[in-house]
């Protein structure tokens, strides 16, 4: 028996391919053209989340799901990658302190 289901088109699979193709060899063409420090480490890094947000809404159906899950879902890492960028900038704040008084 066939499922009742909603079932999304193939194309949209297909288009979603494709764009994840393209990122990536963007990505690829961040190091053909020998980009250096921020500019490098900036453009892979969007790159790459672009690619994973394509993947959990696509793929992982998230763009279909209620808003309350979604922010169930991605609101803990996101909370988690903040905390993280607070404690680099603590640890920068730290060692700045500790070389300017301990030589």
């Amino acid at each position: 028996m066939p499922s009742s289901g909603q079932q999304h088109p193939i194309s949209l699979y297909l288009k979603v391919w494709g764009l994840l193709f393209v990122l990536s060899t963007l990505s690829y063409m961040v190091d053909y053209f020998r980009f250096t420090g921020y500019l490098r480490w900036g453009l892979i890094v969007a790159l790459m989340l672009m690619k994973a947000g394509l993947i959990v809404a696509v793929f992982m159906h998230m763009a279909w799901e209620r808003l309350a899950l979604v922010c169930a879902i991605l609101l803990p890492p996101l909370c988690l990658l903040v905390l993280v960028a607070l404690m680099a900038l603590e640890a920068e704040h730290t060692f700045a302190i500790r070389s300017l008084f301990f030589r």
